[in-house]
């Protein structure tokens, strides 16, 4: 395993009063939507919150979350962004779209995601070379991680997505020391390498977008020799959590106001309580205030001895929304519904994400109608249009499928 440097820790990273710093961030970011966000000024007046005043994160107490599930109907009904920008259109830099669908801007500010600190922890500095394979068309990831790269002043090499004999190869000729991705597709490059005799160069990893169960993590540490770190984020709320060299557990990352709550009562979980992570961030471009990722995890109740002074996330622990996430990408079931619903010869379907030696697999079971069976080949060509993944489709037998299954299930196992 490569050895990761200690390094000295950014002042934002550790402030001496962690809970003012918070509190200060939820203040200003309630300031910033009451001028701002139509829908978050709808939500805080609603509470009674109808002026900026120091209430810290505890006064937001009854202000109710807004689900990132719903911003698909909310940008419907009021598009592009439903009522939540807080800038003119035309000052964007640019416009993504994330699976749901979901609109996503990106404002002018260098490193707008606020990534550069969870690559700083990694150990990444200025002049490596950096292969990013998450994808820059459409979606957001490739232009996160890049912002938060350039940032440091790393030079970027732009992978995107697939292709992994080509990127191979490509890294191995230019030296590339890191890597960003999916740890997957991180595993999938260093195998193919070593089938087709190419030397590996990587030395430190920066993934996210998928679980890296601890088998994983050792296989592409020890039998490769990356040192792999975790970061996690949304498109909506950009860094929300990073790995430092301790590698246990994610720290909050400097710039959002981080809560865990009870799914069903909304109250502050206690550490070790598994909650639905909800985010406020004073981002004046689009301000959030009690945002609902649908991710779960847990604070750590222990303190880490690297200099941070932010509490730490236990990791992924699931979702409470109904976004799967497979390979990176968000799959809902609207999207299967686009694809399926209504076709000729389906009676009924069921997704299921599987993993089959740490490589995600999306399966979705159809139950036929009795007189006109679908075309299979067909029906995974829709659903790859809709998803952007490749599905694997498979026929099964009537009464297989409950009238009330679920649109997508996770099957993974989770370490």
């Amino acid at each position: 395993m490569s050895a990761v440097r200690r390094r000295p820790v950014d002042a934002a990273e550790a402030p001496p009063d962690w809970g003012a710093a918070q509190d200060a961030l939820a203040d200003q970011a309630v300031r910033l939507a009451l001028e701002r966000s139509g829908e978050a000024g709808v939500r805080l007046r609603a509470a009674g919150i109808a002026h900026p005043e120091p209430r810290g994160v505890a006064g937001l107490r009854d202000l109710a979350v807004l689900a990132k599930d719903d911003l698909p109907e909310l940008q419907a009904a009021q598009p592009p962004f439903g009522g939540m920008l807080g800038v003119d259109l035309g000052v964007l830099r640019r416009i993504h779209r994330s699976p749901g669908p979901i609109n996503d801007p990106e404002g002018q500010r260098a490193d707008y995601w606020r990534m550069a600190p969870a690559f700083r922890a990694a150990g990444f500095e200025r002049g490596d070379v950096v292969l990013n394979t998450f994808s820059y068309h459409v979606t957001p990831g490739g232009h996160m991680m890049d912002a938060g790269l350039r940032a440091l002043g790393c030079v970027v090499v732009a992978g995107g997505v697939g292709n992994s004999a080509a990127q191979a190869a490509f890294a191995s000729q230019l030296g590339a020391t890191g890597y960003v991705g999916t740890p997957q597709f991180l595993l999938t490059l260093l195998e193919r390498g070593r089938e087709d005799g190419i030397r590996a160069t990587f030395r430190r990893a920066l993934v996210s977008g998928a679980p890296l169960p601890l088998d994983l993590r050792r296989l592409l540490e020890e039998g490769h020799g990356v040192s792999v770190f975790q970061a996690y984020g949304t498109a909506d709320a950009g860094a929300i959590g990073y790995e430092c060299e301790a590698k246990d557990g994610w720290h909050v990352a400097p710039g959002v106001v981080v809560e865990v709550l009870d799914p069903g009562t909304r109250e502050p979980c206690e550490p070790g309580e598994p909650g639905e992570v909800v985010v406020t961030s004073a981002n004046p471009v689009y301000p959030l205030v009690r945002f609902g990722t649908g991710d779960l995890s847990t604070f750590r109740s222990d303190a880490c001895n690297c200099g941070r002074t932010s509490p730490r996330l236990a990791g992924f622990l699931g979702r409470t929304g109904e976004g799967v996430k497979v390979r990176g990408m968000f799959v809902h079931p609207r999207q299967l519904a686009e694809a399926l619903s209504g076709v000729p010869g389906v009676r009924l379907y069921q997704g299921a994400v599987t993993e089959e030696d740490h490589r995600d697999v999306l399966t979705v079971s159809v139950e036929a109608t009795p007189s006109r069976p679908p075309d299979l080949d067909e029906l995974a060509a829709r659903l790859r249009e809709a998803t952007r993944l490749r599905v694997e489709v498979r026929a099964v037998e009537p009464d297989t499928i409950p009238e009330d299954a679920p649109p997508i299930v996770d099957l993974r196992e989770r370490s």
